[in-house]
């Protein structure tokens, strides 16, 4: 989103400051369902991300016991889904169908949500995450640095016990927390000190009020925000949910401030957010944050649980359910930013992780449908003007210098501009010779409990303050 704002005629607060753009900022047109079945039932569709989340959607209440998950592959831009077929194979002629390349698999729904819940009950230790994987069919437990002595042996003895093929665990490195600091950055003072996050997206309130999405353990944090670091509250925090589940509905104080839904890329370039939709695994996601700007990645697992040690007590557990766990990089400053398709898909917010934009790591982000759901907004305008002036990305644009850096020091890569997407237009990029206006080495602002920033340690479950 921009991060403009202009009360009582036009606002636009961003989800991102303007930022290196290298590989991570390109937002590449995929494919629309462009394969027609009426030759061949058996033939998957080629879909968009978009597609492929609501086609996955559809399959899941159709299938019902025999659903099994599913995945996007991108090199195919086919939805496959798992299925429990036993003896009846109608199952498998229904899923084809419907247009999804489709798979056995051992491991039933059921019995992966039963498996997670072992995992809850016996390995809920600091520094712990675990995921579904569609792809592999198990359960991914991921434990980080400080997971070590009798808590290593605990995690490994509980997955043993759920029985083979059932769960994968591996060491990551750092610790995993949550991030504070962000999209296009806002402010809070608090006791401790000053607080920093990420605008998500611009909402509107079920009272019609506008408002925006961020992080709950922002949200928690501090209960007005401001979006410079030393200005006057602008918002004040309307909901928060922090741990269980990690959003907050942050209403505008101006009730005549005017919003508009797209995300800031950087060079002055949005792209527009036309709907929420849900996580699918394999699927390409952008993140953007004020501290690392505009990164992409894949989504990895889904209705993942993170155990963060706690901020508040030394010796306790601040667990968060239901995330979404993606490859994209993260640091301190980014939470509560925005997780977005390049088709203008709102997917999730910014929580936690572990690693930094230079070694990289694992990354989770609050499912926007969720926070919809519970908080009542809709996501969208509140009263946006006609004369926005911010240009929307040209996904038409020519491929960036592959040998131009994001900012953090590793290299951008870039897709071949003359690649298409099996509906003539051609892919490219946005310019990545754009600087982050924050700087990536902006002063975190840490609230007394979120210490460094994401880098320090190599990588940790940290929170993205």
């Amino acid at each position: 989103m921009s991060h403009k704002r202009i009360p009582k005629r036009k606002a636009v607060i961003a989800v991102g400051g303007v930022a290196a753009l290298g590989a991570a900022a390109i937002l590449l047109p995929n494919a629309n369902a462009s394969q027609d079945n009426s030759a061949g039932a058996a033939t998957p569709k080629t879909l968009k991300a978009t597609g492929a989340s609501d086609l996955s959607s559809q399959l899941a209440g159709l299938l019902g016991d025999a659903f099994a998950g599913s995945y996007y592959d991108s090199a195919t831009q086919q939805l496959v889904v798992n299925v429990i077929s036993g003896d009846n194979n109608n199952v498998v002629v229904q899923a084809e169908k419907a247009g999804a390349k489709v798979r056995e698999v051992q491991n039933s729904t059921a019995e992966l949500t039963a498996a997670a819940q072992v995992l809850k009950t016996k390995a809920t230790v600091p520094g712990t995450a675990w995921s579904v994987d569609p792809k592999t069919n198990k359960i991914q437990v991921l434990a980080d640095s400080t997971v070590t002595g009798t808590k290593w042996d605990t995690v490994l003895s509980t997955v043993k016990s759920l029985g083979t093929d059932m769960a994968t665990v591996k060491k990551t490195g750092g610790s995993f927390k949550t991030l504070v600091s962000g999209g296009d950055a806002i402010f809070a003072q608090t006791d401790q000190g000053g607080v920093r996050c990420s605008l998500g997206f611009n909402v509107t309130a079920s009272d019609g009020t506008p408002a925006f999405l961020t992080a709950g353990h922002c949200g928690v944090a501090a209960k007005q925000w401001s979006d410079s670091q030393d200005g006057a509250p602008i918002a004040t925090v309307d909901q928060a949910t922090f741990p269980v589940s990690d959003f907050s509905l942050v209403k505008y104080d101006d009730p005549a401030t005017q919003t508009t839904s797209d995300v800031n890329v950087g060079n002055g370039q949005t792209v527009q957010i036309t709907q929420a939709e849900d996580a699918t695994v394999g699927t390409q996601v952008f993140r953007m944050g004020s501290t690392t700007g505009l990164h992409d990645g894949t989504v990895t697992g889904l209705d993942a649980t993170v155990n963060f040690q706690s901020e508040t007590d030394p010796n306790g557990v601040d667990t968060v359910n239901g995330l979404i766990q993606t490859d994209v990089c993260a640091e301190a400053g980014d939470s509560g930013g925005s997780l977005f398709t390049q088709d203008g898909g709102a997917v999730g917010l910014t929580s936690g992780g572990s690693g930094d934009c230079t070694a990289g790591g694992e990354t989770f982000f609050q499912p926007v449908t969720a926070a919809l759901t519970a908080t009542g907004a809709t996501l969208g305008d509140a009263g946006a003007g006609a004369g926005d002036d911010t240009a929307t990305a040209d996904p038409s644009a020519t491929a960036a210098d592959p040998s131009a850096t994001d900012g953090t020091g590793d290299e951008s890569g870039v897709v071949d501009p003359n690649a298409t997407d099996g509906t003539g237009d051609q892919s490219g990029a946005v310019d990545p010779s754009a600087t982050d206006a924050t700087g990536t080495g902006e002063d975190q602002n840490g609230t007394g409990q979120d210490t460094g920033n994401g880098a320090d340690d190599g990588s940790s479950l940290t929170s993205n303050h």
